[in-house]
């Protein structure tokens, strides 16, 4: 593993670490909170390190200097203030090597749609993402702490983009911190809409296979994605002032 700390990390890394906070921040605003649990984290391509917030610090009060470097193997030495669930991080980034960010939360909506055994349909535009492609993790339902059970996980997600854990949350993965902090959004809404729709006396409709692919085309184009991280960010900078400098303060940090 390349040795890196916060002090040393290329300027790339350092923009990232910054754009995590961010990251953390937004899933709080979108219910994602759970005391200090859940994790967000996320890998400059190719990189044998992460970027992943600390254990002891929630979304809702993450800033940059809370996103500890960790490494991918699994064999290295960890950070003390790495989460417990590590392991599930190295075990996807080892297993996925598209997936450069990953969002494990216990975001009531999908954790309580994970404990049933309903598939995900298209009730929305956010179902459509994940119509077909969202495997349920059900050997266990307890934290993960060591690489085998976060193996098993990564096993059970195969090339998706995302996973349920019954009884525990969800696993979402992305080719960037947009995009796997946009479908973490997206995943839970899609559950909520659908749990409503369940209550509906006489049933309820969902999308065509051919209007699911065209909303997968359109609507999380990676251009979209981009738009929709740009919209959170905002609601970010909204509620919390302070992280409008995030970004550029790593910039300056790594002149």
């Amino acid at each position: 593993m390349t040795q890196q700390t916060p002090a040393t990390l290329p300027p790339l890394a350092r923009r990232l670490r910054a754009h995590v906070a961010v990251a953390a921040r937004s899933l709080s605003l979108g219910g994602h909170d759970d005391f200090n649990q859940g994790q967000v984290s996320a890998r400059v391509p190719g990189a044998d390190y992460m970027l992943i917030k600390g254990a002891l610090k929630g979304f809702d009060e993450c800033v940059p200097d809370d996103v500890i470097v960790a490494p991918v193997d699994p064999a290295a030495q960890a950070p003390a203030l790495a989460p417990p669930e590590l392991a599930l991080h190295q075990a996807v980034y080892r297993a996925r090597p598209d997936v450069n960010a990953i969002v494990h939360s216990h975001a009531p909506h999908t954790l309580v749609f994970g404990a049933t055994d309903l598939d995900l349909r298209a009730v929305s535009h956010d179902g459509a993402y994940f119509e077909g492609r969202l495997p349920r993790f059900t050997l266990t339902s307890n934290t993960i702490l060591d690489i085998a059970t976060g193996e098993q996980v990564a096993g059970a997600l195969g090339d998706n983009p995302a996973a349920l854990l019954r009884n525990h949350g969800g696993v979402i993965v992305g080719k960037s911190i947009r995009h796997a902090t946009v479908h973490a959004h997206t995943l839970e809404r899609a559950c909520r809409l659908q749990l409503m729709a369940e209550r509906v006396p006489g049933g309820y409709h969902s999308s065509s296979l051919e209007d699911v692919d065209g909303k997968r085309a359109f609507i999380y184009a990676d251009l979209s994605v981009r738009s929709y991280w740009d919209h959170a960010v905002g609601q970010v900078r909204r509620h919390w002032p302070e992280t409008a400098d995030w970004p550029a303060q790593a910039s300056r940090e790594a002149a």
